[in-house]
């Protein structure tokens, strides 16, 4: 018998790695193309926080908690390092409290979520009293963080050496149509294409992702060394991002947080700002983030929503911080539904990504692509 045909996978951020795992592992030949010579998109941009508590009740809540699985897996067979012991949200305010303390009362046990809420002793207990100024912290148990960086080419390489995967860095791909794809490196045939180019909507298949609607995410966000040696293990967020996950920002608490958002501090509205900070495997912090959306977003940052970010990023830690590095995140954002598996023609597709949660939920998004792919070939 001849062997079977490649499934080619353009883009080796997070969604095709994933979708070349998922492909390779059920015995598929693959190829994965990828027009730089390392991924340099919003998967090496990221915190590497695969979150579970913050995803809303539903597919993206089963998809993250699937996903955790997944993170597991790949962590022992590639070796790189993954923190399971999940992630500290703090509530900054009464208001914050109440509503992650409705969220532990209520919605936790209704739908599962493995979360717990520190108060008084337990939270002066954390980290030797660095966070006491707080009134409360969500303990997340099922959420973990990667480094990036380090993650990310540590699973080419195990998908490389172990799966077989073809790896085509540093090659453009021009087009594509059914089964085929045409690159810088020559033309190449396969059983079918899958497009994971993030968020280049005009590439490739422009035309039927323009009746997608998408936008495009910049984010900015910043490398910052801690002036004390905090020897953080845990991912960070604060009551800000009770208003932008949907795990909480559906609850009638939530009303009061965006209330007083609005009244105090409205710039943090309008620039989308709401802190994550992520520890990395080198005593620095990945610290973010802002949103804006547009169809052409623009390169130029904004010095003053950097200084927001360090003030809330002090606050939160209480110590003050040198910045290491600066650079702007970017993702494909909203689409109706939050992500697409767009099928094109018998042959082709496209796994998009509408939010910035492409690394909490898109190993098992993948795993549900290609069932489904190998069931209309």
């Amino acid at each position: 018998m001849p062997p079977s045909p490649p499934v080619l996978i353009v883009g080796a951020g997070i969604l095709g790695l994933s979708h070349a795992y998922a492909a390779a592992r059920r015995g598929l030949k693959v190829r994965v193309f990828e027009r730089t010579a390392t991924p340099l998109g919003a998967s090496v941009r990221n915190f590497g926080q695969a979150l579970v508590t913050g995803q809303p009740p539903g597919v993206m809540l089963d998809l993250a908690r699937a996903s955790r699985d997944i993170w597991a897996q790949w962590s022992q067979q590639a070796g790189f390092e993954l923190k399971r012991n999940g992630s500290y949200l703090f509530a900054r305010t009464e208001a914050e409290e109440h509503l992650l303390d409705a969220f532990c009362q209520n919605r936790a046990p209704a739908y599962g979520y493995r979360a717990e809420l520190l108060r008084a002793g337990d939270l002066r207990d954390l980290y030797g009293g660095q966070f006491k100024h707080h009134r409360a912290a969500l303990h997340g148990l099922d959420d973990q963080q990667v480094y990036s960086r380090e993650a990310i080419p540590a699973l080419i390489e195990f998908l490389h050496r172990e799966l077989g995967v073809e790896f085509h860095f540093s090659t453009l791909v021009r087009e594509v149509e059914p089964g085929v794809v045409h690159t810088t490196a020559g033309t190449f045939s396969g059983a079918h294409v899958i497009v994971c180019s993030g968020h280049d909507y005009q590439t490739l298949l422009a035309q039927p992702m323009a009746r997608l609607d998408p936008k495009i995410c910049r984010l900015q966000m910043l490398r910052v060394r801690p002036a004390v040696n905090l020897n953080l293990q845990h991912a960070l967020l604060t009551g800000l991002s009770c208003v932008h996950y949907g795990a909480f920002a559906d609850l009638p608490e939530a009303a009061a947080v965006r209330a007083n958002i609005l009244r105090d501090s409205p710039h943090l509205d309008e620039h989308g700002i709401h802190l994550l900070i992520s520890p990395t495997p080198h005593g620095d912090l990945i610290v973010g983030d802002s949103h804006d959306y547009a169809d052409d977003p623009s390169p130029f940052n904004g010095e003053q929503v950097d200084n927001w970010m360090l003030q809330l990023c002090e606050d939160t830690l209480g110590c003050r911080v040198q910045v290491v590095e600066r650079w702007q995140g970017v993702y494909g954002a909203k689409g109706a539904k939050p992500f697409t598996w767009l099928s094109v023609a018998p042959g082709l597709n496209a796994a998009l990504m509408h939010t910035g949660v492409g690394m909490s939920v898109g190993p098992a998004m993948a795993e549900g692509n290609i069932a489904r792919m190998l069931e209309e070939l």
